[in-house]
């Protein structure tokens, strides 16, 4: 079972946390001697080397110096920073609305050309349509309590779709059934999102498998949200956060986790046919 990606922030932040803690012991001095060394008080030491605090790129530096390796800060400081860039609190990416939010991708989605996209309650960001779009947005800013720009955040969420029509990229979207059911906007939003889906899988780039839910002897259970950017990024979407997964053996296991939910996923008029079904429960 692939480790929560909330683990996955903490573990590397307690290497960083050893890795510090070992500098000090090999440099033979005690907590109490490096907190004075670093002009601060020992309990700082003690929340740092066992994970309670992160510790400042100055923090960094201090320690380093302390321990009579300042060389070492540099790749400690980057180490750090990849840790903390593990878990990025929603509401402090979203703070100024969701358009910026939505634009943070485009760097990362320029650079990928294998989109491996998992949602178990939504439609993909890539498929929304507007009104689906505007009905799920403006819940996220309610219920975040964010300055509402969702008319703006529609907007460059709908532009930010364009590169499925780019050249030289692949897209193979996952969606559990369910998550068709899901009435996150109007019934007119709903049936013109579901229309939609009956035709995304006409993009050539697009390969759409929904997994049913009458699956039997699943091997692998509904689970979080998660993105695979080529094979060097997993997103993972929680409801506080949105964890950034970069080590290759858990990337490794949600390639995995997606190659199993993709071989019970159906594809072509099948899935169409549990589309249908989604619109015709709207009625």
């Amino acid at each position: 079972m692939p480790m929560s990606p909330s683990s996955a922030a903490q573990a590397a932040r307690e290497s960083v946390a050893q890795r510090l803690r070992e500098l000090r012991l090999d440099a033979g001095i005690t907590g109490s001697e490096l907190a004075s060394r670093c002009d601060w008080s020992h309990p700082k030491t003690y929340r740092i080397e066992n994970a309670r605090t992160p510790p400042s790129l100055d923090d960094i530096r201090r320690w380093c110096g302390a321990c009579g390796v300042p060389d070492q800060a540099g790749d400690i400081i980057a180490q750090s920073r990849n840790a903390e860039s593990l878990y990025v609190e929603w509401r402090r990416k979203s703070r100024a609305g969701l358009k910026q939010l939505q634009n943070s991708y485009l760097p990362l989605f320029k650079s990928t050309k294998l989109f491996r996209v998992y949602s178990a309650t939504l439609v993909p960001g890539l498929l929304q349509t507007e009104g689906y779009a505007t009905g799920l947005l403006s819940s996220i800013t309610e219920f975040r309590d964010i300055p509402n720009d969702v008319a703006e955040a529609v907007a460059a969420r709908l532009a930010r779709s364009q590169i499925l029509h780019e050249p030289g990229r692949r897209f193979v979207l996952l969606i559990e059934e369910a998550a068709l059911r899901h009435q996150v906007s109007d019934s007119d939003s709903m049936a013109a999102q579901l229309g939609y889906l009956l035709t995304a899988g006409a993009i050539s780039s697009v390969a759409l498998g929904i997994i049913p839910m009458s699956t039997t002897g699943r091997s692998i259970w509904p689970m979080e949200t998660f993105h695979v950017y080529d094979d060097t990024l997993v997103s993972v979407e929680l409801l506080s956060a949105r964890v950034t997964v970069t080590q290759p053996s858990e990337i490794a296991l949600y390639e995995e986790a997606f190659d199993q939910l993709r071989a019970i996923a159906v594809y072509g008029a099948d899935a169409r046919a549990l589309i249908v079904k989604a619109i015709e429960a709207l009625q």
